[in-house]
């Protein structure tokens, strides 16, 4: 099977333009996105759009109906890399490959707490300060799919 060179994978996103802004991004990198359902909007929606401009005809993008349909059509599980605050391992410890899978959970609820015991090996944060609880979605994103870039190459075409 033919895999994105990364794959940026939102887990039920509620935000309409954090999506909008991560498409935007993954164009930028030439990264496939992934929307898995349940959603918080419309894929219609104008903040989605707005936040895209119009990147989002580029955008290769996916939705899935649930966690067990994306594993499906990506089932190369040990490259997946679930990021959030309650993980030990630093993201800049990851040694990329083509066909990653970056997982990022809703931006109110994160991931399950099935998840953080399931995939406790593939847990991944980007530090920050204990001022502040997180990072904006649209932000994680950038700062972790642009380093898997450096590593696996960034080819500007």
């Amino acid at each position: 099977m033919d895999y994105s060179k990364l794959n940026i994978v939102l887990f039920q996103p509620e935000i309409p333009h954090n999506t909008g802004a991560v498409g935007r991004t993954c164009v930028g990198l030439g990264a496939k996105l992934w929307l898995v359902r349940p959603m918080g909007f419309q894929i219609t929606d104008r903040n989605l759009k707005r936040a895209g401009l119009d990147y989002w005809q580029f955008l290769d993008w996916e939705i899935v109906e649930n966690w067990n349909a994306l594993r499906e059509k990506l089932p190369q599980w040990d490259r997946y890399f679930f990021f959030t605050k309650k993980a030990v391992k630093c993201y800049q410890t990851i040694n990329y490959r083509s066909g990653d899978v970056l997982v990022y959970g809703c931006e109110t609820q994160g991931f399950p707490d099935s998840f953080h015991e399931m995939y406790a090996d593939q847990l991944v944060r980007i530090p920050i300060r204990p001022q502040v609880r997180s990072l904006n979605l649209s932000v994680s994103v950038g700062i972790s799919a642009f380093e898997a870039m450096r590593q696996i190459g960034f080819e500007e075409n």
